[in-house]
């Protein structure tokens, strides 16, 4: 690119390949947006602030520097996540079905093809890149770029090496779905563990202050009254 560089575009379209098949984004039009808003707010920040001169500069190269990460990794993250608990589901009907009989290409069409979740589409994408061409290995290769979950990658990783070798895949494909259900059901009792911390918080933020109030608001009634 002329304008963008190609280093730039690149990490930016590496984060945009994480948020799947479906994703709208482009990283061009990201950086123009970026470039747009980065000069409105020197400019708000420069003429709103007695100290913009000096403020504008250090907000507005935090806001383009940081801005990135802010926008795509809340997004990847909860993607993983939610792969994560799609995975369970996917892997153990496709174990079901090569234990049936079926080849690993066509396990992995039959499967993607009966359940409509955010994994089964990936897989779909994978299996259509194999129709029009491309190997299994590479489609697979590809598809790990699409993917932010490292459980998930692990269990491709162990596709391709049984498409190559001819492993039995269905052990590992059992062991990674009690892993991920392990992991999700630990995350699960560190996000309940840390309610009582939140509620806490809540209450001392917003209740208490009204608890106040209604207590002491009749009594700063009758001293103005």
């Amino acid at each position: 690119s002329l304008i963008y560089r190609d280093k730039t575009i690149k990490g930016l379209n590496k984060k945009i390949k994480l948020l799947g098949t479906n994703s709208k984004h482009n990283a061009y039009r990201f950086m123009s947006f970026r470039i747009l808003t980065s000069v409105i707010l020197f400019i708000v920040i420069l003429n709103v602030n007695n100290f913009g001169y000096i403020l504008s500069p250090i907000i507005t190269f935090a806001y383009y520097y940081l801005l990135p990460d802010l926008y795509f990794n809340p997004k990847i993250k909860k993607r993983s996540s939610q792969l994560d608990y799609d995975a369970m589901y996917f892997f153990e009907i496709l174990a079901l079905s090569i234990e049936s009989g079926n080849n690993l290409i066509n396990a992995l069409e039959v499967t993607s093809n009966s359940i409509n979740t955010e994994l089964a589409l990936e897989f779909r994408e994978t299996i259509k890149e194999v129709k029009m061409g491309k190997n299994l290995d590479e489609a697979l290769t590809d598809m790990k770029e699409r993917i932010p979950s490292d459980s998930i990658n692990n269990v491709i990783l162990n596709i391709k090496e049984s498409n190559l070798f001819g492993n039995n895949i269905i052990d590992t494909l059992y062991y990674q779905i009690d892993y991920i259900r392990e992991r999700i059901l630990l995350e699960n009792r560190a996000r309940i563990a840390k309610l009582p911390l939140k509620i806490s918080i809540i209450s001392v933020v917003f209740f208490l202050p009204l608890l106040l109030l209604l207590i002491l608001g009749p009594v700063i009634l009758n001293y103005f009254g």
